[in-house]
């Protein structure tokens, strides 16, 4: 157990490595009752969501959800989170855990008369159930019912409890959210449908071998999306919204750098954020933000800002780990692609 985000959070149950094949092969079920939940509602509710954040708020179907950001006054990410309209003027975003204060706090400084925001991150508990079994599992958690489409979502029982088809793991699965007094029995209701709990450390591994960025690591204030290589989900045409102009600009001018997707093509210690990544020519071109040991893949990968130039798929580089380098190259995202 480890201190994340004000909460104790699990490392692991088990072993990363057994709950990273848990849910890449059967599986597995997250307690990810530390991110925030928020609901957003009133006439002219999407219009202001639209100014607010990068993906077309307006687009999105009742009964859907996507990946979107909330960015500062220069273009860089305060909050990447996954919007849901539930109604044709009601939302339920979910934020990280880090983050729930401060985006509170912006949007509300924001607020346009006729929208309500209610930060309703201490009434709910949630987990993530993740995996090629994750339907199964929820049909035998609910007695038989059906996960909605991809990216869908469904509120129960008057809005107390919502089911989401949506992930941090490159894997089909589910994000359930229920009142917290009732987390530990849904919980239980997962591990004895067979999904087997995991902790932090696979919930890393997971999300890094698809390339999904880590808010705080892989993003920042410094950082646009653009740079981060999520363009696709920043609608420039939809008008204004905040960190538009820059982002534009970058968009016209061209990016100084690129997060890149770096692979060890040989063996050695394990790669961890923080370690230089460096060219041919022994020039550090930039320092990794996520690491980690690919338990699908067997080698170290990561990811680092890197120059342009050197941010194409086939440039080899060095990481320095502690001093000894490990020969490694730039290659597409993402590492993995599950099955």
């Amino acid at each position: 157990m480890v201190p994340f985000g004000g909460w104790e959070m699990p490392i692991r149950y088990r072993s990363i490595i057994e709950e990273h094949e848990a849910v890449r092969s059967r599986a597995g079920v997250f307690d990810i009752s530390h991110m925030g939940e928020l609901r957003i509602r009133g006439a002219g509710a999407a219009a202001w969501l639209d100014r607010m954040l990068t993906n077309h708020v307006a687009g999105l179907e009742v009964g859907t959800g996507h990946y979107t950001f909330l960015l500062n006054d220069d273009g860089g990410v305060i909050d990447d989170l996954i919007l849901y309209r539930v109604g044709d003027e009601e939302f339920f975003a979910v934020v990280n855990a880090a983050k729930v204060a401060e985006d509170v706090d912006w949007l509300r400084e924001r607020i346009e008369e006729g929208v309500e925001l209610d930060d309703r991150s201490e009434e709910f508990a949630a987990m993530a159930v993740q995996g090629p079994e994750a339907a199964a599992v929820y049909a035998a958690m609910t007695d038989g019912a059906s996960l909605p489409e991809r990216n869908g979502i469904e509120e129960h029982d008057g809005g107390r409890w919502l089911v989401c088809r949506t992930g941090y793991t490159g894997e089909d699965g589910f994000e359930f959210f229920c009142p917290a007094a009732d987390g530990a029995d849904w919980f239980r209701k997962a591990m004895a449908a067979g999904a087997v709990p995991c902790g932090l450390g696979a919930r890393d591994t997971l999300r890094l071998e698809v390339c999904y960025p880590l808010n705080g690591s892989d993003l920042s204030p410094d950082r646009s999306p653009l740079e981060a290589g999520l363009g696709f989900f920043v609608a420039l045409e939809k008008g204004e919204f905040t960190g538009r102009e820059v982002l534009a600009a970058q968009k016209e001018e061209g990016l100084a750098e690129r997060l890149a997707a770096i692979r060890c093509v040989a063996k050695g210690p394990p790669v961890r954020a923080g370690a230089p990544v460096l060219g041919a020519d022994g020039e550090q071109l930039g320092v990794l933000t996520s690491g980690t040991l690919s338990p699908s893949l067997g080698i170290g990968i990561g990811m680092a800002y890197l120059p342009r130039r050197a941010a194409k798929p086939g440039t080899p580089v060095t990481i320095d780990v502690r001093g000894r380098p490990i020969a490694a190259e730039v290659v597409k995202k993402p590492f993995y692609k599950p099955r």
